[in-house]
C-alpha cells in the first residue's frame, strides 16, 4: 500500500511530539498505533524516542493512520507544529 505526499511543500511529515500527542489524543498505546500502520510496535518507541532517524514512508503510514481516526497535523505556523481534531463534517 503507499500513501499520498501529504504535503510536497513541507519536508516535515510527522514530528515525534506530534505523534506522542496524537497517541495520547486517541488514547492509543504505541502497540494500537504499530497496527493501524502496519508497523511493529518497536519501531514507534524508536521514533517517539529518537533514537532513529525514520524514513518518509514510516512517518507516511503513521500519520495516514493517525489521520484516518479523525486528527489533523498543523505545520510550523511560528508556534511549533502541532495536531488537533478534525472538525465534523470537515473535508479528510
Amino acid at each position: 500500500m503507499t500513501f499520498p505526499l501529504l504535503n510536497p511543500l513541507s519536508g516535515q511529515v510527522l514530528t515525534a511530539a506530534q505523534c506522542r500527542k496524537a497517541r495520547e489524543m486517541l488514547g492509543w498505546t504505541q502497540a494500537q498505533l504499530a497496527g493501524a500502520a502496519g508497523l511493529s510496535r518497536m519501531t514507534i518507541v524508536a521514533f517517539e524516542r529518537g533514537t532513529v532517524i525514520p524514513i518518509r514512508d514510516m512517518l507516511l503510514r503513521i500519520r495516514h493512520a493517525l489521520e484516518a481516526e479523525g486528527l489533523e497535523f498543523i505545520e510550523e505556523n511560528g508556534g511549533g507544529p502541532g495536531v488537533q481534531l478534525r472538525k465534523e463534517g470537515a473535508a479528510i
